[in-house]
């Protein structure tokens, strides 16, 4: 009987010990939860580092505001499926889907809010690059559908919509922001973000949704938008590994692919606009003085200006810092892009606001971020710049060049808002600023209007990527998509 209990005792002990095994064994040092702002900050830096060198490869090349020196197939419409934008944006949902669930679980409506406007945008650019995406089911976590449905671009934006505008209410509400790389945890900004980001959108779709110029007109007289530079959604990277902008640890050789375009430099120089300064480092590395060489976009093997000097350092050749200007930022939505959109809503009769006041804003915006020197261009400021170079407003189209001009690498943005008005005006012979890429051409000179998918969907999801390619009249690139309808 002895023996009997003092075994029972024994395997009591042994158990109760088990039992905390666990505890025993946590390493306080290793979380076994990952904080919402880690995973924000990662989703946010990979987010903004995949647009930016989309932008250098694709936007910028794409909408003739730079173009490649080397390996033009982009130039000349030799369009594939770009996987790494799809893959890269996707990655950074993954993420930012998990902030969202996590603010929900510990009721912080400020971090859902603006996790939820991150998403928002990433979702944006993915949709208007290929068109119908998956959207519904996918970035499920753990229960994650590795073949989700594409749906439809009409869904999406207008549901995209609708979170921005649950968002904008979330981030009045209770809570904190951690690991914010845009806005540093301040709510009031990623609501004025949220509503500029609407506006976008909704001035994007147009006619293909009657009841946008409602819903823009409602956001436009809220006054929650952008009001100065300090408000715009940009990354400011910085000047070590990793958090470089990305074209910074490139090879020389890879950054010299590309260079100033030469609608770019043949625009800026008839107005005498100190930006070119600032989007192109001068051949004879005269800044106050320079001179510029545009390259031709579909030639391939040419030789131009180099980018500005905020994009890459050069041994031993002038560095940003030692200009005494900011060094590139991860544009996703400009204060100066903000005005010529609502310059063209107000052109379209969408808003009652005087034009030119819009107009002229956005360019004096866009000088200021980009710090321009109007002294080395002949100018004594900005002021003598709009009255005396010719800038001065007088048709709708220059509402298009100087948009074009100011989204200089923000994303995607510049060919999206190309497109726009390739179709507006049909075709390049509408936009006098713009022309059909020249040399070699894969789509018969005509701009293409969207993204292949990725060749994995077609093995990995082929269901579901039929179905959405079927209706692209088989992946075309110059399907149209409801966008543009």
């Amino acid at each position: 009987m002895k023996k009997f209990i003092y075994l029972s005792l024994a395997l009591t002990v042994l158990l109760g010990a088990c039992s905390d095994f666990d505890s025993l064994n946590e390493n306080p040092n290793e979380p076994t939860a990952v904080a919402t702002g880690v995973l924000f900050t990662s989703a946010l830096r990979g987010a903004v580092k995949t647009t930016a060198n989309e932008s250098f490869l694709l936007g910028n090349n794409i909408a003739q505001l730079t173009a490649k020196t080397l390996r033009a197939e982009v130039d000349f419409y030799k369009w594939n499926a770009f996987p790494t934008l799809w893959e890269g944006l996707y990655e950074s949902l993954t993420d930012l889907n998990q902030v969202i669930l996590i603010a929900e679980e510990t009721g912080n409506d400020q971090a859902k809010g603006a996790a939820m406007v991150s998403r928002a945008w990433v979702f944006s650019v993915l949709t208007q690059a290929y068109g119908d995406i998956p959207y519904t089911e996918a970035i499920g976590g753990a229960t994650a559908n590795f073949t989700p449905v594409y749906d439809a671009q009409e869904d999406i934006i207008k549901d995209i919509v609708a979170q921005l505008e649950q968002a904008a209410v979330l981030l009045g509400g209770s809570g904190s922001i951690t690991g914010d790389l845009l806005y540093d945890g301040d709510a009031m900004g990623w609501q004025k973000f949220a509503n500029s980001l609407q506006l976008r959108l909704l001035l994007r779709a147009g006619d293909a949704w009657p009841a946008a110029s409602g819903k823009f007109a409602s956001i436009a007289a809220s006054g929650k938008l952008f009001e100065s530079n300090a408000d715009q959604a940009a990354l400011a990277f910085l000047n070590s590994f990793p958090n470089q902008f990305p074209t910074q640890p490139l090879k020389q050789g890879d950054f010299d692919a590309v260079a100033i375009g030469a609608a770019a430099v043949n625009v800026l120089e008839n107005l005498s606009d100190p930006r070119l300064a600032r989007y192109a480092r001068p051949d004879n590395e005269d800044f106050d003085n320079g001179t510029y060489t545009g390259v031709l976009n579909g030639v391939g093997g040419q030789t131009g200006s180099r980018l500005g000097v905020a994009y890459f350092n050069y041994p031993g050749l002038k560095t940003a810092s030692e200009l005494g200007i900011n060094g590139a930022q991860g544009l996703i939505m400009s204060f100066a892009e903000l005005h010529f959109i609502l310059a063209e809503a107000a052109a379209a009769g969408w808003i009652n606001n005087a034009i030119e006041p819009l107009y002229k804003g956005g360019i004096k915006a866009s000088h200021d971020f980009y710090q321009v020197d109007y002294a080395a261009f002949g100018w004594s400021d900005f002021e003598d710049f709009y009255a005396n170079s010719g800038v001065a407003y007088s048709q709708t189209e220059d509402l298009w060049k100087q948009h074009w001009l100011s989204v200089f690498f923000t994303g995607m943005e510049p060919y999206f808002a190309v497109r726009d008005w390739y179709v507006s005006a049909g075709g390049f012979d509408g936009i006098s600023f713009l022309s059909a890429p020249i040399g070699e051409n894969f789509n018969n000179y005509a701009l293409p209007m969207r993204f292949q998918y990725p060749g994995q969907e077609q093995s990995l999801n082929a269901e579901n990527y039929g179905a959405a390619s079927g209706r692209y009249n088989g992946d075309d690139i110059n399907a149209k998509m409801w966008l543009l309808q």
